[in-house]
């Protein structure tokens, strides 16, 4: 007799519950996590170059300079911060001069021109009057930086002319005196798309300046002044004074200068050691070149 047989119906494993497949997937990154983590990093950024220390400002500006402009013992940060301004005649040197005062500074971003900018003030109080900020502008491939000007006939700055012999030769062989004034008219440097453009005027007076060697003084009062134009132009010229130094020369990617110096009548015999200094004689002229 035949057994029956029982078939046993297929049963499918259960399925399992939606939480634990949920669990099983990769979890995608929120979207606020990532916003997050940008203004994390957006902040510490802001917060590094508003809290950037004075110390590297200083070692920017002796990088530029070749280590001939150095802001020495800075104090506080780029944006406000104070600081020795010292020449010198560049690494491994020396010859180094200090101005009195400490340089102080206040950077702050400003609206210039109807486009974003930074306005720099300085203050020494032996030198630089604080009324007279410098305005830079910087926008896609361009750059416009503005000195301020002195309508009223005030110099900007004026510094001693003894401060130049810490560039060495041949400042620390003539030993000058005197007052160095800087003035400027509407002078501004452009940048636009590499290419630079200088408008307006700047100018340097060498007022009543002397030196160890001569006995003369005052030699006299010089005026050196640089016109913008697409060559920049360099000009030298004697205001008053025994000494005679006149010239003139371009400001391009070298300087390039031609002048001379000469003794005003009767006083030949007292300039003669100094002309011989100052550049190559011909006759009772010095010639002065540079580039």
């Amino acid at each position: 007799m035949k057994r029956p047989t029982f078939s046993t119906p297929f049963k499918r494993p259960a399925a399992a519950p939606r939480s634990a497949r949920a669990a099983l997937l990769p979890t995608p990154k929120p979207r606020t996590r990532r916003w997050a983590w940008a203004g994390g990093v957006l902040g510490l950024l802001l917060a590094l170059i508003w809290f950037a220390p004075a110390a590297w400002l200083a070692s920017g500006l002796a990088a530029a300079t070749q280590q001939r402009l150095l802001l020495a013992d800075p104090r506080g940060s780029i944006w406000t911060g104070s600081a020795r301004l010292i020449l010198s005649a560049g690494p491994g040197s020396r010859d180094a001069s200090e101005l009195p005062d400490r340089l102080q500074w206040s950077l702050r971003p400003a609206w210039i021109s109807g486009g974003l900018g930074l306005r720099l003030t300085l203050n020494q109080d032996c030198c630089i009057r604080p009324d007279s900020p410098i305005t830079v502008r910087v926008g896609l491939g361009k750059l416009a930086l503005n000195l301020p000007d002195s309508p009223d006939g005030r110099a900007w700055i004026q510094w001693p002319a003894s401060w130049l012999t810490g560039l060495g030769t041949p400042w620390n062989t003539l030993a000058p005196d005197g007052r160095l004034n800087l003035s400027a008219q509407q002078f501004r440097i452009e940048r636009d798309q590499g290419k630079w453009q200088v408008n307006g005027v700047i100018q340097l007076d060498l007022q009543e300046m002397s030196s160890r060697l001569s006995s003369v003084d005052p030699l006299g009062t010089y005026r050196l002044s640089i016109l913008g134009a697409a060559t920049p132009q360099l000009m030298l010229q004697t205001m008053q004074g025994p000494l005679l130094l006149n010239g003139q020369g371009t400001l391009g990617n070298r300087v390039q200068f031609r002048g001379d110096a000469s003794a005003a009548p009767g006083s030949e015999a007292a300039l003669a050691n100094l002309l011989n200094i100052i550049g190559r004689r011909e006759g009772a002229r010095s010639i002065i070149s540079v580039g």
